[in-house]
């Protein structure tokens, strides 16, 4: 729908299964993957707010690769490049993920992220993870498959030389804005849009068919965590004092399943150590 004058505050909560999601009007529910869902869910009903990724410009089938950022681009391509407005406000979240102002147990509400902005912020952005004993590389390295984060590092050199240094970094920073949850201002969530997608589809043309279908459906989803590392990359090339400006904030990250912590250290430790890949989220 095309926006009109006023700025839109818009929130996707990327989904791939039917959930409960917050009665607020900041949020949009993206059903991600609904070529695949509708395939194996033949004559489920669906709620009526609930919104398919596989309609107007989309990339639907590429979900079990690419994991949320199905919706991010669905947004991006069939709301963002409709409005006209650029003091709108645009975000991703996950289903089982929302950001939350400190100490509330509750999603962010329109109320609380209209506040937020009167307050003159313009990025807003989960609280970094850390790594204590690894670097976002060697962390990926470890836990996951290298080959297609290295083929990255060679068409950011080649297409985005201006972010190279900041993709270097990864082998030095401890911590990251991870997720792929953020909420940013029109302008800057268009410019990242064409910086991530302009990287991910370039990857994706370098991978030949085989390298696309080696992995099992766990480490199929790269594209998406890739992804996780580039936000950071973009933001820190862009904004060098990131961590010191007035218009960043960053929210804690709210949970809405039980994270299994004594399995996903155990899994950390045994991948750093043992050389045992992941096989899943926890």
């Amino acid at each position: 729908m095309k926006k009109g004058t006023s700025p839109a505050l818009e929130v996707i909560v990327a989904t791939h299964k039917m959930y409960v999601m917050p009665d607020d009007s900041l949020y949009q529910p993206l059903l991600v993957g609904s070529d695949f869902f509708l395939d194996q869910q033949k004559g489920v009903t669906l709620p009526k707010n609930l919104i398919l990724d596989n309609t107007g410009a989309h990339i639907s089938s590429k979900n079990h690769n690419y994991s949320e950022l199905t919706g991010l681009y669905w947004l991006w391509q069939n709301t963002v490049k409709k409005d006209t407005n650029p003091d709108s406000f645009y975000g991703l979240v996950h289903y089982r993920r929302f950001l939350s102002i400190k100490d509330k147990k509750s999603p962010l509400t329109k109320t609380e992220l209209q506040n937020l902005l009167n307050l003159k912020y313009e990025i807003i952005l989960p609280k970094k993870r850390n790594y204590y004993i690894e670097n976002l590389y060697s962390h990926y390295a470890h836990t996951l498959h290298i080959g297609p984060l290295d083929r990255t590092r060679a068409i950011i050199k080649k297409k985005y030389p201006d972010f190279l240094p900041e993709f270097d970094r990864l082998k030095t920073r401890r911590s990251a804005h991870m997720f792929n949850i953020f909420i940013f201002k029109k302008p800057l969530f268009e410019e990242y849009c064409e910086f991530l997608f302009g990287i991910l589809f370039a990857l994706e043309s370098s991978l030949t068919k085989e390298e696309l279908t080696r992995y099992d459906g766990f480490h199929a989803r790269f594209f998406g965590r890739i992804s996780e590392l580039l936000l950071d990359v973009f933001l820190y090339t862009k904004f060098p004092d990131l961590d010191k400006r007035s218009d960043v904030l960053e929210l804690q990250v709210l949970e809405l399943e039980p994270v299994n912590w004594i399995e996903k250290i155990s899994n950390f430790l045994l991948a750093k150590f043992f050389g045992k890949k992941y096989k899943k989220s926890c």
